[in-house]
């Protein structure tokens, strides 16, 4: 069942896109790791990277972002205990030293456990210029 727009989980889960961003930001790979399930991956133009991945290009300094801020109002459909939250974010991060600014497009799924929203899939596009 596809929950209206105003409901509390979707207050609750823009409020958790909202606090992902800041972790992501502040660099701290335990802060990072509890908006995600164990299965986590991302998904972007290079693959599928899992958890593990990412993480340990975070605690290595490998990966650090300086600024990740949410563009839209997330769009944000909550089925029973699934929801997916879509919006446009820009940040930048440092990868081995060298800067990237982007602008994209993300979609995150999340599922409820335990009471608990946690991220099972996260998907970046690139925004289209313009």
């Amino acid at each position: 069942m596809n929950r209206e727009p105003d409901s509390e989980d979707t207050v609750r889960l823009a409020r958790l896109a909202k606090g992902w961003a800041e972790a992501i930001v502040s660099n701290d790979p335990a802060r990072i790791a509890g908006f995600m399930a164990d299965e986590w991956v991302i998904v972007s133009d290079s693959g599928i990277d899992p958890k593990e991945k990412f993480l340990s290009l975070v605690e290595s300094g490998a990966l650090t972002h300086s600024a990740m801020d949410l563009r839209t109002d997330p769009r944000i459909r909550v089925y029973g205990d699934t929801a997916v939250v879509t919006g446009r974010v820009t940040n930048t991060a440092h990868f081995h030293g060298e800067r990237h600014d982007t602008d994209e497009w993300t979609t995150d799924v999340f599922v409820r456990r335990q009471g608990r929203w946690l991220c099972v899939l996260s998907h970046i596009t690139p925004a289209a210029p313009g």
